[in-house]
């Protein structure tokens, strides 16, 4: 990844991030980061992993809940970010702490 699209993808995750901190229309369910965001080489597609501490109900609801708000956070990233075409935001759950967790539950069940 070029420094350029590095620097749009930091900040695009503060934009994101920010926007998640002050509240978004529908609130959140459980607790909901964003671990990554990916840029493309063009800067057309901002593909952005989050993570949902929570059951699976919640995952599925924050999913849906960014999902519908992606225009909201566009128009955040378009006016806080200074770009001539703003990224297409793609949302992406990121599933690795709980494969962390679970890797980690094994481990401790192991006979000793």
């Amino acid at each position: 990844m070029s420094i350029r699209a590095e620097r749009v993808s930091a900040e695009i995750h503060k934009v994101i991030s920010e926007c998640l901190i002050h509240g978004l229309r529908t609130p959140l369910p459980g607790f909901v980061t964003i671990s990554n965001v990916k840029v493309s080489p063009d800067l057309s597609v901002a593909k952005i992993s989050f993570s949902v501490f929570g059951s699976d109900a919640d995952c599925a609801l924050a999913t849906k809940v960014l999902e519908a708000e992606k225009w909201l956070l566009r128009q955040e990233v378009a006016k806080k970010v200074r770009l001539r075409i703003v990224p297409t935001l793609v949302f992406i759950l990121d599933e690795s702490p709980e494969k962390v967790a679970h890797i980690h539950q094994i481990l401790n069940n192991l006979p000793k």
